[in-house]
């Protein structure tokens, strides 16, 4: 080839303009580039879906594995030893009282066994799925002439003995709020037992302290008659 014709120095084997192989090549590359990103962010998409969602029937399992001692659809379980509804449950309260079971702060064997093999995203899964769960409530055995008398407490609290409405924490149809629960429907045997034996059971951890914290003076300022009173009241709200 002649470089000293003016075309050879523009030109390329097979006479294509350098520029335009120049153009081709930067095209190729910039694709090459776009599919490359398209192919990790879909494979970082991928892990972390893996690492965030949970299986259908692996949730359904564990959902049914909760239901043998919550009752059907998380409705409670009345007997010796009553367990909690946890349908309709606030999902920050719920991961909070498993999280005091592992960290003892709660004191509760089977619940520790259960809460500490549970992943983050089973955990989110789960209470999520409770949550959204609104069976009626089961039927009580309380006195249903103490029910007016909760109600009163739960609306207007008991000023003289400095215990606040529990309205105020807990919501006018104490369906809670974030870290505070829902009571409604609550079993009003196991709302009794929880408040006749809060030190019992429930611990602070003094550096983290939550906000079940809050419940320790208001339980001890309570008597035997109030405390069944509100629960009666409690158990049949939907």
């Amino acid at each position: 080839m002649d470089f000293s014709h003016p075309r050879s120095r523009h030109t390329t084997l097979g006479g294509r303009p350098r520029r335009c192989l120049v153009k081709v090549v930067s095209a190729r590359a910039v694709l090459r580039s776009a599919v490359l990103a398209f192919v990790v962010t879909g494979a970082a998409h991928a892990e972390h879906a893996d690492k965030t969602d949970v299986p259908a029937r692996e949730l359904q399992g564990k959902i049914a594995y909760c239901e043998n001692c919550h009752g059907v659809s998380g409705q409670g379980y009345h007997g010796y030893y009553p367990i909690p509804r946890l349908a309709g449950q606030q999902p920050e309260y719920t991961k909070n009282q498993l999280q005091a079971f592992i960290e003892h702060r709660r004191t509760n064997n089977i619940m520790f066994n259960v809460a500490h093999v549970l992943s983050p995203a089973m955990l989110d899964a789960l209470t999520a799925s409770f949550q959204k769960l609104n069976p009626k409530p089961l039927a009580s055995a309380a006195p249903k002439e103490l029910v007016a008398a909760g109600k009163k407490i739960y609306e207007e609290g008991l000023p003289a003995s400095d215990v606040p409405p529990c309205a105020s924490c807990h919501g006018p149809e104490a369906k809670g709020d974030g870290q505070f629960p829902r009571l409604a429907g609550q079993l009003s045997d196991y709302v009794v037992n929880k408040l006749t034996n809060w030190t019992k059971e429930r611990g602070q951890n003094p550096a983290k302290p939550d906000a079940s914290a809050i419940m320790q003076p208001i339980a001890h300022s309570l008597t035997e008659q109030q405390i069944k009173a509100v629960a009666a009241y409690l158990n049949d709200q939907e």
